[in-house]
């Protein structure tokens, strides 16, 4: 595999950086040691730093060799974990309690660490090259849109940006590249069934919310396979139920939770109002009300086609051309750094975790080490790739 000789000598360093930031995670806006850590590396590379971007999000600013060229790339890793127990039983597994690395985001961060070293130290490139770490990624929390209202793009120029996500099931050495759709939208949807509670021996005296929750979860259901036009794309699952205290007590309330994911905005509204439609009359058969919170959710990720293209002839030209997987196919889970391709162009890639590597999102998940030369690799090839003279 063809890794720059600088990013092979790093990579035990990188390792080190990856077990560290995997052992003391952090779930969204909280990153502030992870935030300190990225820091003072890169102040340590040399790197002008700043920080507090979007709260904890910090942006690393290296300049090329040619001061003059007014040429940029944006290059963003997300920091972030998720508010969930690690049961790998890893000799560097999480010391935080509730918090967990299950989706690779401290590998994420420990690439672009790498890929900004090398380029600190070589600078063989024109222009300038942004590092954008971000934060809050997960749980809808929108790390990235809180860059941009704080002016990621304002106050720094960043003609392009382009982001990394590992993807189990894909082989090492391979990449996923969409051009266009790449990843859904979403929304979080919290549905609040109003009862009136009571004995359970005497029910006839209660509405039972329990009753309509199960009305309104099987009606739910059926939305989509007898709704929905069978070739357009949507996915809907009600992921939590929480209500009652004893086994003898019909409760007051219920609340269901769930998401909704679709490949294009009309499509979601109008499935939005469906819920709601059938939610209220499952509700209404059993004498209960529905109060319907529906949280706004990740636009869909739509790489640029250009961009797309020109990053797969980047990648082939690294790794070889039978680097690119064309069979894996867009994904229905959603991805905030859609934000930024909604204000620049750029792309998306995903980056093969290997075909044994555990899921994303499972307790058991551990980011696989053999990607993170092959990661800052691309990443360094690709800035000195666009900011060639």
């Amino acid at each position: 595999m063809n890794i720059k000789g600088k990013i092979k000598n790093i990579t035990p360093e990188m390792i080190n950086w990856r077990h560290y930031i995997h052992q003391n995670p952090e779930t969204a806006y909280n990153e502030k040691n992870t935030s300190d850590f990225i820091s003072k590396k890169l102040e340590e590379f040399g790197i002008e730093v700043h920080q507090e971007i979007g709260k904890t999000g910090v942006v690393g600013i290296i300049q090329g060799k040619n001061t003059d060229s007014n040429k940029t790339v944006g290059i963003r890793a997300d920091i972030d974990a998720l508010p969930m127990t690690e049961k790998t039983n890893l000799p560097y597994a999480s010391k935080n309690d509730g918090a967990m690395h299950a989706c690779g985001h401290d590998g994420h961060t420990t690439m672009l660490l790498g890929a900004a070293k090398y380029l600190a130290e070589t600078r063989n490139f024109n222009g300038t090259v942004h590092c954008i770490f971000q934060p809050a990624e997960e749980g809808g929390n929108a790390g990235a849109k809180a860059m941009i209202e704080d002016g990621l793009f304002k106050k720094f120029k960043i003609d392009s940006v382009w982001g990394i996500h590992n993807w189990p099931g894909v082989p090492v050495g391979q990449a996923v590249i969409h051009e266009g759709f790449a990843m859904a939208g979403g929304n979080i949807i919290n549905l609040k069934i109003q009862g009136k509670g009571g004995h359970a021996a005497q029910p006839h005296h209660s509405n039972d919310p329990i009753v309509a929750a199960g009305f309104t979860i099987t009606a739910l259901q059926s939305l989509v396979s007898r709704q929905l036009d069978p070739f357009k794309n949507v996915v809907l699952s009600l992921t939590k139920i929480e209500g009652g205290s004893a086994f003898n007590v019909i409760p007051d309330s219920v609340t269901i939770g769930g998401t909704l994911r679709s490949t294009d905005k009309v499509l979601r509204d109008e499935m939005l109002k469906k819920i709601k439609n059938i939610a209220q009359n499952a509700c209404a058969i059993n004498n209960c009300s529905l109060d319907l919170e529906i949280r706004p959710g990740y636009p869909s990720t739509i790489n640029d086609i250009k961009s797309a293209q020109l990053v797969k002839e980047i990648f082939q030209k690294i790794y070889g051309k039978s680097s690119i997987n064309k069979d894996e196919k867009p994904t229905m889970t959603s991805e905030d750094f859609s934000y930024m391709l909604e204000q620049k162009p750029g792309a998306y890639i995903w980056l093969g975790a290997g075909e044994k590597s555990e899921k994303l999102h499972s307790p058991y998940y551990d980011f696989n080490d053999e990607l993170l030369p092959i990661g800052a690799n691309f990443w360094a090839s690709l800035a000195e790739n666009i900011l060639s003279e």
